[in-house]
């Protein structure tokens, strides 16, 4: 694949150390890059990884604060993805072998345009879209409000209607903490 056209890029990012000071880093650092961003309002929640769902299990680790960020790119998924560890390392991110629960910074690569399928890289294979972008109100959520017309290349819907079907199943914890500096794309 050769880098031709821009596509809409959409990426999960989220942080639960210092996570409002990391999001705003991170941000930056990707209009450095990639040029101008749209980002969405950050909302708080669970940590899904580290916390068992019942009722008498307490999470022991920080929640997480989550947001969507959306720009255009001709660059291609494994270049994006490459930048995105780079970026998560530069911030402090431990790698999962360390076992830390802590994350100064997740970048997750969501969508890039309409493609679908795996895309190789030095990284490891790059699943497109995401496979648990819509299992997730944290990422649905904000990507319902930043981009509701997009539509998910796999199930062909706008994210607006996605948003729609699942807020009857949201988490009641997901929290808006901090509204966008920028109107949608």
């Amino acid at each position: 694949m050769s880098e031709s056209a821009e596509r809409l890029v959409l990426l999960g990012l989220g942080s639960n150390k210092n996570a409002l000071a990391n999001l705003r880093r991170c941000l930056g650092a990707l209009e450095a890059r990639f040029g101008k961003v749209k980002a969405s309002t950050v909302y708080q929640s669970a940590d899904v990884s580290a916390c068992v769902q019942d009722a008498a299990t307490a999470c022991a680790t920080p929640v997480f604060h989550n947001m969507v960020a959306a720009f255009h790119s001709a660059a291609e998924p494994a270049a994006i993805k490459r930048w995105s560890k780079a970026q998560e390392r530069a911030q402090g991110r431990l790698p999962p072998s360390a076992g830390a629960n802590t994350h100064p910074i997740d970048i997750d690569l969501l969508a890039v345009g309409e493609l679908c399928g795996e895309f190789d890289s030095e990284l490891g294979a790059i699943r497109l879209p995401h496979d648990d972008m819509l299992a997730h109100a944290f990422v649905l959520r904000p990507l319902a409000e930043l981009v509701p017309q997009a539509r998910h290349p796999g199930a062909g819907k706008t994210y607006a209607e996605l948003w729609a079907s699942a807020r009857a199943t949201a988490s009641p914890r997901l929290t808006p903490i901090c509204l966008p500096s920028a109107a949608p794309l």
